[in-house]
C-alpha cells in the first residue's frame, strides 16, 4: 500500500512539474495566437485601439505575471509531495535508494524554489516593458537563469522517474 502511495506521489510530482511547464509556454504562445487569429470581436477592436505591439506586450507581461506565480505555488505544493513520498518511503525494506532520490528531489527544489525562482523573477520583472533592440544585459542573464532552472527541472523529474521505476521493482520482489 505505501509503495503504490509513494509511486503514485512520485508520479503525481513529475507529472506536475511538467503539467506547469507545459502551461507556462502555452500561455506565451496563446498571445501570438489571440492577436493573430481571434473572432472575438471586442478583443479585436481593444487590439487595434491599442495598437498591436503594445496589446502584445501588455499580453506578455501578464502571461509572466501568471508564469511567476504558477512557478512559485507549484514549488510549495512539490515541498509538500516530496514530504509525503519520503515519509511513506521511509521505512519500505530496500528503498534506501528511493529514498536517496527523494532527497535529491528535494535538494533540487530547494535550489529552485531559495535561489534560482527568486532571481528569475527579480531579472524578470526588470525586463518587462524594456525594449528587445538592443537586447538588454539582463536578457542574457534571464537566458542563463531560465537554462538552469530548466535543467535542474529535468535532473529532478528523471530523478523521480527513476525512483517510480525502482519502487516499482520493489513491489515485484
Amino acid at each position: 500500500m505505501r509503495t503504490t502511495a509513494a509511486a503514485f506521489c512520485l508520479g503525481l510530482w513529475v507529472m506536475g512539474s511538467l503539467f506547469v511547464s507545459v502551461v507556462a509556454m502555452q500561455n506565451f504562445y496563446t498571445v501570438d495566437r489571440l492577436l493573430d487569429g481571434s473572432s472575438h470581436e471586442t478583443f479585436r477592436s481593444v487590439v487595434s485601439d491599442l495598437g498591436r505591439s503594445s496589446a502584445r506586450e501588455f499580453l506578455r507581461y501578464l502571461s509572466s505575471e501568471l508564469n511567476r506565480l504558477f512557478f512559485q505555488f507549484w514549488n510549495i505544493v512539490q515541498f509538500g509531495i516530496g514530504g509525503i513520498t519520503l515519509a511513506l518511503t521511509w521505512s519500505l525494506p530496500g528503498s534506501r535508494g528511493v529514498r536517496g532520490l527523494v532527497m535529491g528531489m528535494l535538494v533540487v527544489l530547494a535550489l529552485l524554489t531559495l535561489w534560482v525562482t527568486p532571481q528569475i523573477l527579480t531579472v524578470g520583472r526588470s525586463l518587462d516593458f524594456v525594449s528587445r533592440a538592443p537586447p538588454p544585459p539582463a536578457l542574457r542573464t534571464f537566458g542563463v537563469l531560465h537554462a538552469t532552472y530548466t535543467s535542474l527541472e529535468l535532473v529532478k523529474c528523471a530523478a523521480g522517474v527513476v525512483a517510480a521505476f525502482w519502487l516499482t521493482r520493489l513491489r515485484v520482489s
